[in-house]
């Protein structure tokens, strides 16, 4: 055997295994690619009733929010109505009923003087003194004991 038969058994064993291993690698790669489109076509096959579920979820909870929006709406409404009518019965019941108290308690006093009427038998009222009705409450004018 000569160096240039030697040197071509060489490059064709060489040759030989490098064809070995790229054959290796095309059938590691094929079955990568095998496994990757049925991998593809199972989360596919997954997906859609999934994508489908969600859409009806969705659906669901904007039909829920729909009836939140107008329960709400409803719900302002009755609010606004109820602020009128407190309104309403405070100004058409709550002046004549002031008035109704004070007169009350003017008549009282003036009955039954300050003794009789519910308060302390041993205060003795104070010389000068006047008491006006605001609003439920008495107000001193001039000098005198405030109650």
């Amino acid at each position: 055997m000569s160096g240039g038969e030697v040197a071509g058994i060489l490059v064709a064993v060489f040759w030989a295994i490098l064809v070995s291993f790229l054959a290796v690698a095309l059938a590691r790669l094929a079955q990568t690619l095998r496994a990757t489109t049925k991998l593809v076509a199972d989360v596919t096959d997954q997906a859609v009733p999934l994508l489908a579920e969600a859409s009806t979820a969705v659906r669901s909870a904007q039909t829920q929010i729909e009836r939140v929006d107008a329960i709400a709406s409803d719900v302002q409404e009755v609010t606004s109505n109820a602020s009128a009518l407190s309104t309403t019965v405070a100004s058409t019941f709550g002046g004549p009923l002031v008035k109704v108290a004070a007169f009350g308690y003017g008549v009282r006093r003036a009955l039954g003087g300050r003794g009789d009427a519910g308060g302390r038998k041993d205060e003795v009222p104070v010389k000068g003194s006047r008491r006006t009705v605001i609003v439920g409450r008495a107000v001193s004018r001039g000098r005198g004991k405030r109650d």
